[in-house]
């Protein structure tokens, strides 16, 4: 007996042996052939008899052979955000249980980066060592054809990247030639011949974070373009998305029926949220710039320029994580003109300091003074709705009215004052 079950053991192993390497090999043919992922995770789905896709690093899918009810699993156990990305951190390399079987993810790497994640649902039943060993085999195979087609994408996006970059600059002469510019962006698969607006989207620095190698930042912000690539095609055909090293510029084209001035809101919004996800699988937070609506190639530069000054102001007024849109900088957009610097600190600090004086110090009294007089200008000095609004009693707000006019002067009744009081508080939260 005991000769009978080492006799089975060994029969087993052997099997499991055989469909490893028959696995191994039918992948390999599929990458020499010139089959594409989904070619991969299909393959490995049906010698497995799993559920699989392949995603980015955090969890963005690239390709897959999972199937609906399989989807609906995934999504009962929380390991689908609301956007859709596979909650790939969830999972782990351990895996974890899902209706009586497990769901488990493996990195796919390839000289020491990790290029994707290849996540695997088996429902019935936990997972083998053997199912591992021929998934990590999966894996390696779908490195050898990720690298292949990252090599061609690096060369493409640069070219793209470029012709983008001299339309929006107005460089080599692309501005006197629409047609040529319109056909040359068809081979892209590009549509430039529809409204757009350009967004411009940055990563953010975090504050107190360890400084990062060239190399770190670099591979943040190839994730970074890719998501806004990979989100652009779901959202619609035909829309330009490209990396420009610091930045991520895509245009989006506009919803059936919008109109000004809300003009792209929509699509912005859906593109931004889809973008962020949930925060997880390593994602970094970034800010937005929006322009308005371009309705010809001629108006590309002036939008690229806009979504610029958007992002630059609406990060410095908003914070780190903002989605600015041109049309709502109002007066900070002329405020951002003028330049913060000399040997006196700059004109913009030397009209806050000219203006609000003492109130203009870093301290905590300045700063609740200074959101009281806020109130009040919004209020046009009605001192009985600036007290509701600040939940004081109306004799400590008409205290508070007091004490500004001893400090700025006769607010309550020079509109002139207020106008450049209103303006002081504008600059100090573009100018600190």
């Amino acid at each position: 007996m005991q000769v009978l079950i080492s006799g089975d053991r060994e029969e087993l192993a052997s099997a499991a042996l055989a469909r490893i390497d028959a696995l191994h090999t039918g992948l390999t043919q599929i990458v020499l052939e010139g089959g594409n992922l989904d070619g991969i995770a299909a393959e490995v789905a049906r010698v497995l008899g799993v559920g699989v896709a392949f995603t980015s690093t955090d969890g963005r899918e690239r390709a897959s052979a999972l199937p609906d009810d399989l989807r609906a699993a995934l999504a009962d156990h929380h390991l689908v955000d609301p956007t859709g990305r596979l909650r790939v951190e969830r999972m782990g390399t351990d895996g974890v249980a899902v209706d009586g079987g497990e769901a488990r993810t493996l990195r796919v790497a390839a000289g020491g980066a990790d290029l994707a994640r290849l996540v695997c649902l088996r429902p019935a039943e936990p997972l083998t060592s053997d199912d591992v060993h021929a998934l990590e085999r999966a894996a390696a195979v779908a490195a050898l054809l990720i690298t292949r087609e990252e090599a061609v994408t690096a060369v493409e996006n640069k070219y793209q990247g470029d012709f983008l970059r001299d339309l929006l600059l107005r460089r080599g002469g692309l501005a006197q030639d629409p047609a040529y510019v319109a056909e040359h962006a068809d081979t892209f698969g590009w549509d430039l011949r529809r409204p757009v607006v350009v967004v411009a989207a940055e990563l953010d620095p975090v504050v107190g974070e360890e400084p990062s190698s060239s190399l770190q930042r670099r591979q943040w912000q190839e994730r970074f373009s890719a998501a806004w690539r990979q989100v652009s095609t779901t959202l619609q055909a035909g829309i330009p998305s490209v990396d420009f090293s610091s930045e991520v510029v895509t245009l989006l084209p506009l919803a059936e029926g919008d109109s000004e001035p809300v003009a792209g809101h929509g699509v912005v919004r859906r593109a931004v949220t889809a973008v962020a996800g949930d925060k997880g699988g390593g994602r970094r937070q970034f800010s937005v710039g929006v322009s308005r609506v371009a309705r010809s190639l001629d108006e590309l530069p002036a939008a690229y320029a806009q979504a610029r000054r958007a992002v630059e102001v609406g990060r410095r007024v908003h914070g780190a994580g903002s989605t600015t849109f041109f049309d709502q900088l109002g007066l900070h957009r002329l405020i951002a003109l003028i330049p913060d610097s000399g040997p006196d600190g700059g004109e913009l600090r030397s009209f806050v300091a000219d203006v609000l004086g003492p109130l203009a110090e870093a301290t905590p009294e300045a700063a609740d003074l200074r959101e009281t007089l806020q109130v009040l200008l919004d209020t046009n000095f009605n001192v009985a709705e600036a007290a509701r609004l600040q939940f004081f009693h109306y004799n400590t707000m008409r205290y508070r009215v007091a004490k500004l006019e001893r400090l700025l002067g006769s607010l309550s009744t020079d509109p002139h004052l207020r106008l450049d009081v209103a303006v002081a508080l504008r600059v100090l939260e573009i100018a600190t």
